[in-house]
């Protein structure tokens, strides 16, 4: 048996529309012929500015830069996490934030990496994770 916890109580009735609830909310977006990111502390800089546009709490931030080029990095979050993963060779910016939680606001963090990237060309898709049922279904 599962025990629910205060935090997985609020986790589970985050998001609802009409009837159907959901854990989460996963945006997953492309940023093309934006700001070169190559430097670290910019990429860390952008990951936790992100989460607190978003309102979420930044746990641990984790940088790599590749050589000869590209860099990537993830903020863990106490709600999910905000995942950043760049090719120079493409000039192309592959954004991952994935948010639970009562106050989390993922568009947010979408909205601030836009302004700070400012790519010439986005595409997003929104994934409702987690289908919950919903009260009545549970009698």
């Amino acid at each position: 048996m599962i025990k629910k916890t205060k935090s997985s109580i609020l986790w589970n009735n985050q998001f609802s529309h009409k009837t159907v609830k959901y854990a989460g909310v996963h945006l997953i977006a492309e940023f093309w012929d934006g700001k070169n990111i190559d430097d670290k502390e910019e990429m860390e800089k952008l990951l936790v500015e992100a989460s607190k546009e978003a309102n979420n709490t930044p746990l641990k931030v984790a940088v790599h830069k590749f050589w000869p080029q590209g860099i990537m990095g993830v903020v863990l979050l106490a709600e999910s996490h905000i995942a950043l993963h760049y090719w120079p060779e493409y000039n192309y910016l592959a954004v991952d934030i994935f948010t639970c939680g009562d106050h989390s606001q993922p568009e947010k963090a979408l909205e601030y990496l836009e302004k700070e990237i400012k790519p010439k060309k986005v595409e997003i898709k929104e994934i409702k994770r987690g289908v919950l049922s919903d009260e009545k279904d549970k009698k």
